[in-house]
């Protein structure tokens, strides 16, 4: 973690467009990992793709596309 950079509370917030006060949430609850150093909290890059990989949706399945089949003339035939 040495070479990492590290993000204010607030460079973050306008960073993802959200409060800062969403960002010291995300901390107090240990969802987003954090240094306090002096004055306040610092964000590492690392963390930070951390927190953003364990929030990012799943992609889709297979399965779902069973919901949405493909039009005539297209792959597979509709029964």
């Amino acid at each position: 973690m040495p070479k990492d950079q590290y993000q204010t509370v607030k460079e973050l917030a306008d960073r993802l467009k959200v409060a800062e006060a969403t960002v010291r949430h995300w901390i107090k609850v240990g969802e987003l990992r954090a240094i306090d150093i002096g004055k306040g909290w610092r964000i590492a890059d690392g963390d930070l793709a951390a927190f953003l990989l364990a929030h990012q949706t799943a992609p889709k399945t297979q399965s779902s596309d069973l919901n949405n089949p493909a039009p005539e003339g297209e792959a597979g035939c509709r029964l």
